[in-house]
């Protein structure tokens, strides 16, 4: 047992919350599934008594770190211990609005608790005293053991009154391996629009979550069959029958899974969020190819700057998704320059560095990319080698300080030097020194050279 679980059991001791506390919801699920694996730090308790009791109760004993935050109207608490969070619910049922999924709440017996969530196998509860696992339902178990997702309700009335459950259902079907009953998806299908009423953060959070999840490729397949990227992002739609030829053997939409699929496979070990960026541009990567695409005089499918259009195309749907400059920042730059490193026949130290330049501590994740989008072209195909651009790269040196590869001249020294306004014009100057760097004709520190370089520029044009 987690050993806050473990507090809260000998906390409870000689109250009304023994024999009356439950652990329930998806810990207990994975518990059954996986119980080789520790428990979590996801933490959900059920009771028929108060919650918001409770969250009193433990920290008045010195428990929680935090006073008791409680949301009366749905019956729930929250308190911390040991650093970390732990819901507190008190038993409810719930009951809708049309146009909101905020629920009205009442309090109820552990059956009607049962039957107000999303699917049967997270509706099993383990006592926090010992003992057998409870089902309320009678089915929750028998469901697990199939290996079949299922609502407690109809499911058209569970996916009404709360559509998010919806994209829910996607994400746990192939996160657990799980087999929809066959009245899921044609429900799916009937309540679909419901999801015009949930928040683009809510909506995100669950696309994000099958993105770092299992089969994400497949997850995706189902987003799209099942009618959600009208909604989620109607851009995508137009990848299907895209076709592209020549080092392709799917259309965009499928290249595009495949290149998930195998950016799962090669960021497996990654920090979270670092594989979290790498998998929105795995997503994004080529949507800027059905707007670009052209068949040219020899017959030949191309997408001329389909980077640059995909990234601002990524931009703009990250912003309708509500994720934060920096998050759209870097994903964009992941989708802008994945078609940068093989421009030329040979990958040069100043094409190096301007990678290094620009991408980064993003550098490494940007030629996962790569990889992943090579391991997705038409089998037998030989596009590039990355085994040299890795070299230079690593030759160039990721650590290298930034300054490296900046002007030796700032924007005040170029107006003192040529007399300009602050403008657009010294801003390219400096751009041109800067290029000088990269390219080794000029060292980052020698301002001498640079000024002689810039009056010999000027005095030529």
């Amino acid at each position: 047992m987690h050993p806050v679980l473990v507090t809260i059991r000998e906390a409870i001791r000689g109250t009304p919350f023994e024999g009356d506390l439950f652990l329930v919801g998806g810990a207990v699920r994975d518990g059954i599934l996986r119980p080789e694996r520790p428990l979590g730090d996801d933490l959900d308790l059920v009771t028929r008594g108060s919650s918001a009791e409770l969250a009193r109760l433990l920290w008045e004993k010195g428990l929680s770190s935090i006073p008791p935050v409680t949301y009366e109207r749905f019956g729930t608490a929250m308190v911390r211990i040991d650093g970390i969070a732990v819901e507190l619910v008190t038993a409810r049922k719930e009951s809708y609005d049309a146009g909101s999924r905020k629920p009205n709440v009442v309090a109820a017996t552990y059956l009607e608790d049962a039957l107000r969530r999303d699917f049967t196998v997270n509706a099993l509860m383990r006592p926090l005293d010992g003992g057998p696992i409870f089902d309320p339902l009678g089915t929750s178990l028998a469901d697990l053991a199939a290996g079949v997702l299922r609502t407690p309700l109809d499911p058209a009335e569970t996916f009404r009154d709360d559509p998010l459950r919806m994209l829910r259902a996607i994400r746990f079907r192939w996160k657990l391996g799980l087999q929809p009953a066959p009245e899921l998806y044609p429900a799916i299908t009937a309540t679909r629009d419901r999801l015009q009423i949930v928040s683009f953060e809510r909506i995100r959070d669950e696309v994000v979550k099958m993105l770092l999840g299992r089969d994400p490729d497949e997850a995706l397949r189902e987003l799209m069959d099942l009618g959600f990227f009208g909604h989620l992002a109607p851009e995508f739609e137009s990848m299907l029958g895209c076709l592209q030829g020549d080092y392709h053997h799917l259309d965009v939409w499928d290249h595009t899974r495949l290149v998930v699929k195998n950016m799962a496979r090669l960021t497996a070990d990654f920090e979270p969020e670092v594989r979290m960026f790498g998998m929105l541009a795995a997503l994004f990567h080529d949507i800027g190819k059905p707007p670009t695409r052209i068949i040219d005089k020899n017959g030949h499918i191309r997408f001329f700057t389909h980077e640059v259009v995909g990234a601002e195309m990524t931009r703009a749907i990250l912003r309708r998704w509500k994720m934060s400059e920096r998050e759209i920042g870097v994903v964009a730059l992941l989708v802008k320059s994945h078609h940068r490193l093989f421009t030329s026949e040979t990958f040069s130290t100043a094409a190096a560095r301007r990678v290094v330049r620009d991408l980064g501590e993003w550098t490494e994740l940007l030629l996962t990319l790569v990889a992943a989008d090579i391991a997705s072209l038409r089998p037998g195909i030989e596009v590039g080698d990355l085994r040299p651009i890795r070299a230079k790269i690593a030759e160039v040196g990721i650590a290298t300080p930034p300054r490296t590869f900046q002007s030796p001249l700032d924007g005040q020294a170029i107006m003192a030097l040529t007399g300009l306004p602050a403008g657009p014009e010294v801003g390219r100057l400096k751009g041109l020194l800067e290029e000088r760097v990269i390219e080794g004709e000029l060292g980052p520190e020698d301002a001498e050279a640079a000024r002689a370089w810039m009056l010999a520029y000027l005095a030529g044009k």
